[in-house]
Parts: structure tokens; C-alpha cells; sequence
């Protein structure tokens, strides 16, 4: 891989204040166990070579990003994080702030890097490096929040991906920023005469007002999670919990069908000991994808010593009535909630009805939950992952809509987490369209396949029936 431009880009000059600050949420501070920055890589087909990229879609490309970070500005901000404990971290906007923007060109073969089955590491070389953080008088931390990469395969096709840091967004903000981005630079492709954005905004601006969450003092479930905070903030020193590199790691996607999820689901509600007469494309195919998990941990370590399997997942809260929050806010706005079941249960002929009735269960909780999964923010998250421990996290939604992020070359080809490690899953809504489902993981090689084979006899079995 070769470095063509390395350079940064800001929110135009003088369209927000300096500086512009957000105060950190106590949905936002849950993300400081998890201090590896999140990565998300995109594929399109891109059949030109590189100085065609270089001389006419490059330049709109930043113009437009620059146009997207007037609105989305946490991202070409810092997180500070100042060195008096009584004072909380924030997200700090200056006007000398801004984004590192990378630009590689690439031999790799492009239909390898977005093949369903690949070595882990094949997509280590198209990830961004995020700054290293600085420090300003006082000893106060500066971080940076965000950094972008765009990588050429001259003739074949280019890939985007991005790191950033989880206290400034979940997925749903990314996602709403890398719609924008694209919307702008696909506007901005077929009309080269119009200069400005404000003429045909693409997408609905995201929100900044979080006073919902930070000063509702009355309401218990905001108390109770107030009450998280200094606890999070104390374990700031235990962040490292998971490595972020597993060279031996292989990567698959899967791909749910709309009719292999309807057998599931029927399956499913007609063997369901609960009563329900409905049940989510997310549970069922969470339920699956678990027990198969565990099922190939079982093979692969022998004699597993920790007897209780955890699922943890979580939930947007933006519709929540007790916050009033817009649609559109920027920000993290997850609960989290965790399923145990005990592995002799998720093993057994039943474990995905199990399964099933245990995630469900938990989000019907989560809608009527008062404490909206606080007893979960308030888990030492170094439990959760230590030596022997089951655990499966499943991360992103196919609610998401991935593979609507057209900068005008058309929908991705593929697009996923980039850092899987063995305890996660990623969801995603389908590439070749219709309400099928995506699932990303990486596992060591030899319990890839001992999942592939429990993964697809399990579905053979159910989807003959």
C-alpha cells in the first residue's frame, strides 16, 4: 500500500464558534471501557484509475465532508479529558481543529477484500491511524475523535473506512453522518455549479440538545443513571479489556434470507414455551447465531468452565418519552442489557427457543423499564470479559441501512466492522436488498469451522421443516 496524501479537514472557516463544547452523557461515559476506537470500512465499485479519482472526485469528496462536519462537528473535534478529577470530560471544538484525512492506493485484489470469507488482517492496511493524544497546560488530555481513510484499488474500486472514538457516537450517529456525507458529495457530483449546501440540505440535521438527559434531576430512571457516572469514570484506568488485533482471526459474513428468517421465526413461535404470536427478525436471528457460538466454543475448548452463557445487546433510547429527544441527536443513546442463560440450556435440542425467550424477554423489558438497563451500566465490564467467560455482543442493526450510503457510484458492495474479535457479532441490513440480514464475525480458524458446520446444519435442519 502506497500513502498519496495525508491532510486534514475542518468545518469550513468561521461556521461555528470557537470553541463549541458538548458535555459527555452518562450514555456517552458507559464508552470509556471501550478506548479502542471503533472502525467501519465501506466497498464500491470504482472502475476508474487513480489520477481520475485524484483530479475529479477527490476534491468533492473533502469539500463535502467539510460541509458534513459544519453540522456533524464532534468529529473533527477532541475529547478532553482535564487532569482534576472533579471536573468531567468533554467534547471541545476549536477553530484550529480538524479531521485526519488519508488517502492510499492499493494492489490488493478487490473482489478478495470483499469476499464473504477472508483472513481478518486482509483489512488491518485500509484502517486509519487515529492522532495520538496531546496534552495542554494542567495536564489536560486531548484526544482526537476521528480519522478517515480512503484507499484506491485503480480500476477496481476504493474503500472508506473510519476510526473513531465511541464517547462521541453510536452507530445510528455515524451512520446519520455517513448518509449526510455521501448525500452532500453525490448533490454536490451533479450539480458542479452549485456551491452551496443550504440550497438542497440532503438529510435532516442531527441534534446537539442533550439537556433532556443531563438535567432532568426528578425523574429516577435519569437519577439512577446519573448515579453510573462516577463509577464509569473511576474505571477509566481498566479500559484495555479486549485486544484489538487477533492475526489468526478469519472473517465471515453470513447472509440471512427473508425466507430463512420467516421458517425461523415459525419455527420458533410454534415451539415457543412463552406466549407470543410474534417474533423479531433480531431475535431469531440473535438466537441462532448464538447457541451456534457457544456450541463451537464447547467443541473447541473441550471442558468450558464457566457454566453460564451472557448475550449482550443494546437498545436506542431516542424514543424514549422520558428524554423528548429528536430523532436525529447526535450522541450515544444505547441501554444495554444482558441475557444469561446456562450453557446446558443453549446446547440442548431447545437452545434457540431458549435463546429466544430470554432476548425477547429483554426487550419487552426494555420498553417498560424504568431503570432503561442501568443495573447493566453499572456492571464492572471487567467481569464481563475475563479468561473462560461466554459472552456474545452484538453490535450495529440492519435498522441502520448500510448499504444506503450512495456517494454516487451506487451502494456499497460491502461494508462492516473492521475489528471483530471472537465474543462479537455485527448486524447489518442485506447488500442484494430485501429484509434479509448480514451477520459479521471473526473467529481462530479451526472454531470457524466447527461453527460453520453447527451454523449450517442447525439451519438446514429448521429451514427443511
Amino acid at each position: 500500500m502506497k500513502v498519496i496524501e495525508q491532510s486534514h479537514v475542518a468545518p469550513p472557516p468561521s461556521s461555528l464558534p470557537s470553541p463549541t463544547t458538548l458535555p459527555l452523557t452518562v450514555f456517552d461515559n458507559t464508552w470509556f471501557y471501550c478506548r479502542y476506537p471503533a472502525k467501519r470500512i465501506f466497498f464500491y465499485h470504482f472502475p476508474h484509475p487513480t489520477h481520475h479519482f485524484l483530479q475529479t472526485t477527490l476534491p468533492i469528496l473533502k469539500h463535502s465532508l467539510s460541509l458534513t462536519l459544519q453540522h456533524f462537528f464532534p468529529f473533527s473535534s477532541n475529547l478532553i479529558i482535564p487532569s482534576d478529577s472533579q471536573t468531567e470530560p468533554y467534547i471541545r471544538y476549536l477553530d484550529t481543529d480538524s479531521l485526519c484525512f488519508t488517502v492510499a492506493e492499493s494492489s490488493a485484489d478487490f473482489n478478495l477484500l470483499i469476499s464473504d470469507s477472508q483472513d481478518a488482517k486482509i483489512w488491518h492496511s485500509l484502517v486509519p491511524n487515529l492522532p495520538p493524544p496531546s496534552t495542554e497546560q494542567n495536564n489536560t488530555q486531548v484526544i482526537p475523535i476521528m480519522a478517515i481513510q480512503i484507499t484506491i484499488m485503480p480500476n477496481s474500486g476504493l474503500s472508506i473506512c473510519l476510526a473513531f472514538k465511541h464517547m462521541a457516537a453510536d452507530g445510528k450517529s455515524l451512520h446519520h453522518f455517513m448518509k449526510f456525507w455521501a448525500s452532500v458529495s453525490k448533490n454536490r457530483a451533479n450539480n458542479k455549479n452549485n456551491s452551496s449546501l443550504e440550497h438542497s440540505l440532503p438529510l435532516d440535521l442531527p441534534s446537539h440538545e442533550r439537556h433532556t438527559i443531563l438535567n432532568a434531576p426528578k425523574d429516577p430512571k435519569i437519577i439512577y443513571l446519573q448515579e453510573t457516572q462516577d463509577y464509569v469514570l473511576e474505571k477509566v484506568e481498566f479500559a484495555d479489556l479486549i485486544p484489538d488485533v487477533y492475526p489468526k482471526n478469519v472473517r465471515t459474513c453470513l447472509v440471512l434470507s427473508h425466507e430463512q428468517i420467516q421458517k425461523l421465526k415459525k419455527w420458533i413461535v410454534d415451539k415457543c414455551i412463552e406466549t407470543t404470536q410474534y417474533i423479531s427478525t433480531f431475535v431469531v436471528t440473535c438466537s441462532l447465531i448464538w447457541c451456534c457460538m457457544v456450541k463451537s466454543e464447547q467443541s473447541d475448548q473441550g471442558d468450558v468452565v464457566d457454566d453460564l452463557c451472557n448475550f449482550l445487546f443494546f437498545a436506542d433510547c431516542r424514543g424514549r418519552p422520558e428524554f423528548s429527544l429528536s430523532k436525529t441527536y447526535f450522541g450515544n443513546c444505547l441501554a444495554s442489557y444482558i441475557v444469561v442463560v446456562k450453557r446446558d440450556e443453549l446446547v440442548g435440542n431447545n437452545g434457540i427457543v431458549v435463546a429466544a425467550n430470554g432476548i425477547d424477554r429483554k426487550i419487552r423489558d426494555f420498553k417498560s423499564d424504568e431503570a432503561l438497563g442501568s443495573e447493566t451500566l453499572m456492571l464492572d465490564y471487567r467481569e464481563l470479559f475475563i479468561p473462560d467467560k461466554s459472552i456474545l455482543v452484538v453490535a450495529g442493526s440492519p435498522k441502520h441501512a448500510v448499504y444506503e450510503t450512495d456517494f454516487g457510484w451506487g451502494k456499497p458492495k460491502k461494508s462492516d466492522k473492521v475489528h471483530h474479535v471472537s465474543c462479537t457479532i455485527s448486524l447489518s441490513d442485506c447488500r442484494v436488498g430485501g429484509s434479509g440480514i448480514e451477520i459479521g464475525l471473526a473467529l481462530e480458524r479451526s472454531r470457524m469451522a466447527n461453527f460453520m458446520n453447527i451454523f449450517q446444519e442447525q439451519l438446514d435442519n429448521i429451514c427443511s421443516m
